[in-house]
């Protein structure tokens, strides 16, 4: 085994978008594990949007990484030593470890891997972007069989999720992405019911109309911004937002100013609940079982965009927040 371990760090604040010279690939020695730790080998890094919060200084639902910093993320991958009696060698596991190739953790950081589970979709569909989707969408939006539930983000790691649990319980599905590619995948691949894009339309309201001619009864948001604006007029009496990400304003300089929306939340007698996806921690159970079964009866599909290589982590964490990705971005770490 080698002992150095690669690590992405931290090295400047990004203005507006990231850069790769915002990150800097490091060596260090390797760590041994003290009691009731493990020495974690990493096979798969998630790169998600929150990330591109955790990069400011200020405060927020947690901590900023600091300048020097090891990125945070989360990691699948296996025990090489243990000195924790719950786990053993060659284990699967899962944790938030950060953007490095070995990673030192207690015991109670960690997670098993089920041994018939797919080690990627354990920081993908049945990792927190499956988990925050079920409960984004069963919880805040409670969709009932027969309405209609948009998504904006559709192609991505949560929305994908979101647009086939709500075909699973009974609604139309529509899908709102970035390129035809991505409105074709989720409306052929996923089966939602119908997408489109929003870069090639010259109006968003417009068409969302034509999409949903009875209405929106849930809009699950992804995105925010302009998107979000032209649906909020659009929710039926009693409508349900549930807001999970704002990936569109993430890398504004200035904070974009939008219309003042709230007025249809009286009309409408609707309801925007923002959420975390931690306060169901204790749910997680719930989810994984359900998301497991719908898998196996080919009623939940999903897809991965992969990258290789510690070093390429920056770069992947970029394309994802320009929308280059199809479903869950991912770096795989080992050969």
């Amino acid at each position: 085994m080698k002992r150095v371990n690669r690590q992405v760090r931290l090295v400047s604040r990004p203005v507006g978008l990231p850069r790769e010279s915002d990150f800097e690939l490091v060596e260090r020695p390797l760590k041994s594990p003290s009691n009731d730790e493990c020495l974690i080998r990493g096979e798969y890094l998630s790169v998600d949007p929150y990330m591109r919060g955790r990069l400011r200084d200020r405060k927020s639902y947690a901590p900023p990484v600091q300048i020097g910093d090891v990125m945070v993320g989360g990691v699948a991958g296996r025990v090489v030593t243990s000195q924790h009696p719950d786990f053993s060698e060659g284990e699967a596991v899962v944790g938030n470890l950060g953007w490095q190739e070995y990673a030192v953790a207690n015991g109670s950081q960690l997670t098993k891997i089920p041994t018939n589970t797919r080690l990627s979709t354990a920081v993908g569909i049945l990792g927190m972007p499956g988990i925050t989707a079920y409960f984004g969408l069963l919880d805040i939006c409670s969709p009932q069989p027969g309405e209609t539930v948009v998504v904006s983000g559709a192609a991505g790691a949560v929305g994908s999720v979101v647009g086939q649990i709500a075909k699973i319980k009974g609604c139309r599905s529509i899908g709102i992405a970035g390129t035809d590619q991505k409105v074709q995948h989720v409306v052929e691949d996923l089966g939602f019911d119908a997408a489109f894009n929003y870069n090639t339309t010259d109006s968003y309201s417009r068409s969302i109309r034509k999409l949903c001619p009875d209405g929106v009864d849930c809009y699950f948001d992804n995105v925010g911004g302009a998107i979000t604006d032209s649906i909020i007029p659009l929710l039926n009496t009693g409508g349900r937002v549930s807001v999970c990400g704002q990936i569109s304003q993430y890398n504004l300089e200035q904070t974009e100013m939008g219309p003042r929306f709230l007025w249809h939340l009286i009309t409408k007698q609707a309801k925007i609940q923002g959420f975390l996806v931690f306060a169901y921690a204790d749910r997680y159970q719930e989810a994984l079982s359900n998301m497991t079964k719908w898998i196996a009866e080919g009623k939940l599909h999903y897809r991965e965009t992969v990258s290789r290589g510690i070093e390429n982590a920056p770069r992947a964490f970029i394309e994802m927040l320009k929308g280059g990705n199809i479903g869950k971005q991912i770096v795989k770490l080992t050969e």
